[in-house]
Parts: C-alpha cells; structure tokens; sequence
C-alpha cells in the first residue's frame, strides 16, 4: 500500500512533465499572439480614449470571428494526434493537405462575414461618438484581411503540435509580436515621417502579421528535417468532399462551443458601450488582460488533446482517463497563482493600459472580477480540451451555450441594466460589474458540468475496452 502511493505520485509527476513539455512552447507562442492584441490596446491606449475605444469595439466584433474560426480548425488537433498516436504517417500527411483547403475556404467566409457584421457598431448607441464609430468600422476592414491567413495557419499549427513539435510554433508567434510591436510604434504614433492613424494602424500591424506567420510556418515545415516523415508538402491534391466534411463535423460544435463564450464576452462589450468611454476602456482592460493570463490553462488544453488523443491512438483509455485528471489539476493550480496575482497587482496592470485616471480606477473595480473568475475559466477549458481528445465535441457545445447565453448574459443584463419590465431587478443598474458578475456565474456552470462530463465520458471507454 505504502508502494503505491510513491508510484501513483511518480506517475503523476511523469505525466505532469509530459504535458508541460508539450505545453510550454504553445504557451509562449499563445502568448505572443495575444501579445499583438495587448500591444494594440496598451499603445492606442496612450494614444487617445477614442482611439482605444475604437479598437475595444472593433476587437469585440473582431475576436467573435476569430475564435470561431480557431474552434472549427481545433477538429484537426484532435484528429492528427489520433493519427499519430497510431502511427499512420501517410495518413497524417494526406489530412494536413485537406484541413488547409478547410482552412482557406473557412477563413474566406469568415473574411466576408466579418465585413458584414460593422453594421452593429450603427446600434450600440454612439450618437455624438461618429469618430470611434468610423475608427472601429476600418478597423474591422482592414483587419478582417488576415483571417484566411489565420485558418490555414492554424491548420499548420494542429499539424505540428501533433508530432510533438512546438517550439516553432512559439518562434514564428515571437516573430509575429515583434512585428506588430513594430509596426504598431510606426502607424499608431505617426513614427519616420509616417501619418499617425492610431486604431487603424493595428489593423494593419495585426493583419499583415497574420500573413507573415502563415508564410513562415509554411517556410519551416517544408524544409525542417523533423517533419520529413509525414511532410504534406511531398504533393499536390485537390479538396476531398468526404475527409473535409468529417473535420466540419467535428469542428463546427467546437466553434459553435467558441463563439458561445466568446460572444458572451463580446456581447457585454458591446453592452457596455452605452456608459461611455471611461466604462468602455475599463472593460477592454480587465478583459484584454483576463484574456492573456487565460493562454496558460488554454495551453493545457491544447497539450491535452494531443496527450488524450494519442493515448486513445494507441488504444489505452486508461492513460487517457490519467492524462486527463493531470492536466485539470495543472490548470487549476495555475488558476489559483493568477488569481492573487491579479488582486495584489490589480494597480500596476491598469495603470500599465492607460494613463487616464478615471480609467484606471474602474479598471481595478472589475480586475477584482476577472481574478473571481480564474477558478471556473481554467477548470472549462482544461475539461473542455480533454473531453475534444474523446473525439466529443456536441455536449461541450450545449454546455457552453446554456451557461453563457443561459445564465451569464441573462443574468448580467438583470444586474447590469437593470431593466425596468422586470419586478426582481436591483435598486439602481451595476453597469459593467453586474456583467461581469454574470460572467463568473456562466464560466462555474460550464467548469462543472464539463467536469462531469469528462469523467462519465473517460469512465465508459475504459468499460468500453
């Protein structure tokens, strides 16, 4: 008995440090993506109120596309991993060839129907704000331009990581944010005799970064010698019917699960664009820096389907079942350390967004909020990601929709706006706390519920074997 228990920690430990092996260089490169959306408000923001104002606007439409198109291009992740954990080179190569036809095409779409959606802005109640209004609409434009180049590369990106290679993946994401630091100092600020164009000039930046990523990626896989083995590259095949519909299916509810959480999140950004600049920027604040310590679990999660996936690949539920509860454990345990960082640092990290004062101090308001929700967050993307190595992607997909636009929306509106209709509202509107309240609510729905479905699913496919 005694035995066991240093076996079962040594087992632990071993898989902890597989996951963060895998997990680590996603990390980074996570990072540095989200690093260009930091950059963009942190430097509009010492620009001018409107010109940050117009970029929360436009990242709230922006980012509802976006997350959408990476949740469809996940489905890849899970199926190459299989594959590799089977060992089925060939068979690797010919999906990677197929999800980058899914990719170009999604991200056309996606292209067109971001354009389409700047007719929002002409609802959000900006009358007298004409300036931020046309900012955030070129912004939508002009950014919109980078989403074929983020489908297909995200299509390289499952590849990669599915053959355990991610430390390009976090040179080329680097790369990405050096540029747009870069290109961001130059058109934001009117830098070498360039006009200033503030909001516009991070589209441009994040964009042409975009490109430039997909160009590299294609640059290293073609001529590293590690994917030599099952390069996509060996030849050339048109679109196949059946294997791209097999990734739509299995794609399509992780986007859907995507853009119910990230349209949540939107969707309060839109709302809270009725109580004005100050109430505006405060949110993107809070959000904008939830949304880069979120990369940590989300690279758990990541890590976790290609662990799980393989493990299935190579017919052992058990191991999948353990790699599953390790990585919920990680995430957790990171959720925690985020959390009391946000709330003893709350000061530094809105004065770091913004030098108006009014800002910063609602900023700090709603941080409190944002390190509240850490727990739950971290706990739905790690079970989310895990339950995605099951080849399970429906019930995530309800689960997320009921506890956002079920609980999380609903209920901030009541607290939020507090609507007159309604006979159980509160005294006076909380405004942008009371969503953020509701947010914290939908994410604790969604962590344990998907808790429970990861051990019901994990539990019948080892009875299954």
């Amino acid at each position: 008995m005694t035995s066991a228990v240093p076996s079962r920690l040594t087992a632990i430990r071993l898989e902890a440090c597989s996951l963060w092996t895998l997990a680590w260089p996603m990390l980074v490169g996570q990072l540095a993506t989200v690093g260009m959306g930091v950059a963009d408000v942190a430097m509009t923001g010492h620009a001018s109120a409107q010109d940050l104002a117009a970029v929360s606007l436009g990242t709230a439409v922006w980012t509802m596309v976006i997350v959408t198109v990476i949740g469809i291009m996940m489905a890849s992740n899970s199926i190459l991993a299989h594959e590799a954990g089977a060992g089925q080179h060939e068979r690797i190569a010919h999906l990677v060839r197929q999800a980058l036809w899914l990719g170009f095409g999604i991200g056309i779409l996606a292209c067109l129907a971001t354009n389409s959606m700047v007719h929002i802005l002409d609802y959000l109640g900006l009358e007298g704000n004409d300036e931020v209004r046309d900012k955030a609409a070129t912004f939508i434009h002009i950014i919109s331009l980078g989403l074929p180049a983020l489908a297909a590369y995200r299509a390289l990106y499952a590849y990669s990581t599915s053959v355990h290679q991610t430390k390009p993946i976090m040179l080329i994401a680097l790369g990405g944010l050096l540029w747009n630091i870069a290109i961001n100092w130059l058109l934001v600020y009117g830098h070498c005799g360039l006009p200033p164009l503030g909001a516009v000039g991070c589209a441009v930046a994040t964009a042409s970064g975009l490109w430039l990523m997909l160009g590299a990626m294609l640059l290293w896989i073609r001529h590293a010698p590690a994917y030599r083995a099952t390069s996509p590259f060996s030849r050339f095949e048109m679109p196949n019917r059946v294997e791209i519909g097999a990734m739509l299916k299995l794609g399509l509810p992780i986007g859907v699960t995507y853009f119910a959480e990230v349209s949540a999140f939107a969707g309060v950004g839109l709302l809270v664009a009725r109580f004005g600049v100050v109430t505006m920027s405060a949110h993107q604040i809070a959000l904008n820096f939830s949304s880069l310590v979120f990369m940590v679990p989300m690279s758990f999660g990541i890590a976790l389907i290609t662990r799980v996936a393989s493990a299935l690949g190579e017919r052992d539920p058990v191991q999948a079942r353990f790699a599953s509860w390790v990585g919920m454990g990680m995430s957790l345990s990171f959720a925690v350390f985020s959390a009391l960082l946000i709330v003893l640092f709350r000061r530094q990290i809105a004065a770091a967004y913004s030098s108006d004062l009014q800002v910063q101090e609602m900023a700090q308001h709603l941080l409190l909020f944002a390190a509240l929700f850490q727990l739950s967050d971290a706990t739905q993307v790690a079970g989310a990601s895990a339950v995605r190595g099951y080849k399970v992607t429906r019930m995530p997909m309800i689960i997320h929709l009921v506890a956002f636009w079920g609980v999380s929306i609903p209920l901030g509106c009541i607290l939020g706006l507090a609507p007159q209709w309604l006979a159980w509202r509160p005294s006076a509107p909380m405004g942008a706390a009371g969503f953020w309240i509701g947010l914290v609510f939908g994410l604790s729905v969604a962590a344990a519920a998907l808790s429970w479905l990861l051990d019901r699913i994990s539990r019948l496919r080892i009875s299954e074997a």
